[in-house]
């Protein structure tokens, strides 16, 4: 059904293009509008579990290139789009590698993480009027497929999307993938997905309002659909207060409940979030609210293959209490307090710290009910703003998670530190 929901649009997007302002037109050239990049990542992550669980910690240093061409001039442009990933191990060898939340390097059958991995893909990609129709090796940022970037490495995909701007404010996406590759390892279908339809859009109703509307559909596992509104209201000289809802119902297919034992298949997740900005400070109130009778609670990313997971990415979940955990167990309900700040107004351009506190209870599981579990977050951020290293961040990340005896079959308690370091350049 969905197929033919992503056909009919697609008819519909094409129908329309004449009668839009062009972009095709501005086309300069496949070589003129093409762009190189290259972006030097280092990164630590480290988790200190608790309760007799083995820590885990990973370090890495990667390399990501990604080329992007223009179009060919004419009322068809074609193009390609291309990327080329290559990660060496620093450390996480045989029995500090292998936590499913880092990644960074997949286990072998031996137990040991690889010592390092490469991996490439490229797309062709047609534009007509503002409507681009991309096949090949893609990194989607879709709240139904939302490509992880927050590891060493990125996921991709393979298939066709579809991304139409024929009406101003307006981005209409409809594709089908057939194959994922895992963050962590070589090969287009190392995640084993079968296959996933998406299919929606966003509208930027006014300067102050903006609304999405999303859904997917993963073969033999999952359907899921997805809402998003955001409202910014101006307030005093530099203060404004944004609310953003997000809210995801999914319903996971009968084969897949049977196959996994797992109980219930349906799940409705929301949170709302108020965000007080005055000057460098933010201020943020959030609650989120799990329900339904599936036993995964919102069941997202992961991968078929060896984990038995969803399989639609690690990072669809565009939610606001999600930091290392994702308070999103069956029948959960947290809150949020968070705090921002901006150091520009203080001298130091570049510098952001961002602190939450979140707490979920409420939580369901197959031997208990009324678990908990809460999270401190930190983060602090440096961009150079100038000067050879410009646009070089460095991010400091930690989190200590506590989970209650009653929720440990949901989560496990530990303290995570994450320290990246990103170094981007514009070859051309």
């Amino acid at each position: 059904m969905l197929n033919k929901r992503i056909a009919l649009i697609a008819l519909g997007i094409l129908n329309t293009t004449y009668a839009m302002a062009s972009d095709q037109a501005e086309s300069k050239g496949f070589v003129e509008d093409s762009s190189l990049n290259v972006l030097l990542r280092n990164a630590y992550m480290n988790r200190d579990y608790k309760n007799g669980n083995e820590d885990k910690a990973e370090w890495g240093q990667a390399a990501i290139g990604t080329f992007s061409s223009g179009f060919t001039q004419g009322t068809v442009g074609v193009g390609v789009d291309a990327f080329g990933l290559y990660a060496l191990r620093l450390d996480g060898g045989k029995g500090r590698s292998g936590a499913g939340g880092i990644d960074f390097f997949k286990q072998g059958d031996s137990g040991n993480a690889a010592d390092d991995l490469s991996k490439f893909g490229a797309a062709v990609k047609f534009r007509v009027s503002n409507t681009v129709l991309a096949y090949g090796d893609q990194m989607p940022a879709l709240p139904v497929l939302s490509y992880d970037n927050s590891r060493l490495l990125p996921e991709s995909y393979t298939g066709t999307l579809i991304t139409s701007k024929e009406i101003k404010g307006l981005e209409l996406n409809a594709g089908r993938f057939t194959a994922e590759s895992r963050k962590s390892a070589e090969g287009r279908d190392s995640g084993g997905l079968k296959s996933i339809n998406v299919l929606g859009g966003s509208y930027q109703f006014t300067e102050q309002f903006k609304a999405s509307l999303y859904a997917s559909d993963v073969e033999d596992v999952l359907k899921k659909q997805y809402v998003n509104a955001n409202y910014v209201f101006p307030l005093a000289k530099d203060q404004s207060l944004t609310l953003d809802f997000n809210g995801y119902r999914t319903k996971l297919d009968n084969s897949y409940v049977r196959e996994n034992n797992v109980t219930g298949d349906d799940n409705k997740i929301w949170s709302l979030a108020a965000t007080f900005a005055t000057g460098p400070h933010s201020f943020t109130l959030a609650h989120q609210r799990s329900t339904g009778d599936s036993n995964l609670g919102y069941a997202y990313g992961g991968y078929q293959r060896e984990q038995n997971r969803v399989g639609d990415g690690g990072n669809t979940i565009y939610l606001a209490n999600s930091f290392w955990s994702d308070f999103n167990a069956e029948d959960e309900r947290s809150w949020q307090l968070g705090y921002g700040l901006d150091f520009t107004t203080f001298g130091i351009p570049g510098l952001t710290y961002n602190v939450a506190y979140v707490r979920g209870d409420n939580i369901t599981t197959s031997t208990s009910e009324g678990g908990t579990e809460r999270e401190i977050f930190n983060q602090f951020k440096y961009v150079v703003q100038n000067g050879p290293a410009k646009d070089l961040s460095v991010r400091l990340r930690s989190s200590f998670l506590r989970v209650s005896q009653k929720s440990s079959e949901y989560n496990v308690s530990g303290n995570e530190l994450r320290v990246f370091v990103d170094y981007p350049i514009s070859v051309f």
